[in-house]
C-alpha cells in the first residue's frame, strides 16, 4: 500500500545562528550554523538518503549542494520520532537564504522528496 502525500508527513524545523567568532565581515565571510529537526509523522520508518540545497546570498549568487545523507549519516527515523543535526554554511553577504529537499525512503521502498521551505540567514540587526 502506497502512502498518500508522504512529504506532507515529514516536518522539518530549522533554527539558524550567526557565528561571529568564525566570521570576518572585512573579508566578506559570514558564517552561519543551522540546526535542523526532522520529525516523521508517517506510520512507518523513513530513511534520509540524500540532501539538495540551494543557497543564495544577498547578491543573488546561488550555490547548489547535493550529497548523500547529512553530517555523514543516513538516519532511519521511526514513526513519531525525530532526528536532529547541526551544520553550517559560509556566505559572502550578511543576509542570504537556503531551501531544498531531503530524499527519503519509506519502509515500503518508495522514495520521495521532503521539501525544506526557504529560510533566512542573517547577521543580528541585518533585517529590520
Amino acid at each position: 500500500m502506497q502512502i498518500e502525500n508522504p512529504e506532507e508527513n515529514i516536518n522539518i524545523k530549522v533554527e539558524t545562528n550567526y557565528l561571529s567568532d568564525q566570521s570576518d565581515p572585512d573579508s566578506k565571510r559570514y558564517v552561519f550554523s543551522y540546526h535542523i529537526t526532522i520529525t516523521n509523522h508517517l506510520d512507518q520508518p523513513v530513511q534520509l538518503l540524500s540532501r539538495r540545497w540551494l543557497i543564495i546570498d544577498g547578491n543573488e549568487h546561488s550555490q547548489e549542494v547535493e550529497g548523500e545523507g547529512v553530517v555523514g549519516e543516513q538516519p532511519l527515523i521511526a514513526p513519531e520520532d525525530s532526528y536532529s543535526y547541526t551544520s553550517g554554511t559560509v556566505l559572502a553577504t550578511s543576509v542570504g537564504s537556503m531551501q531544498g529537499h531531503y530524499e527519503m525512503r519509506g519502509d515500503d521502498g518508495i522514495t520521495f522528496n521532503a521539501p525544506i521551505t526557504p529560510f533566512t540567514l542573517a547577521t543580528p540587526n541585518a533585517l529590520h
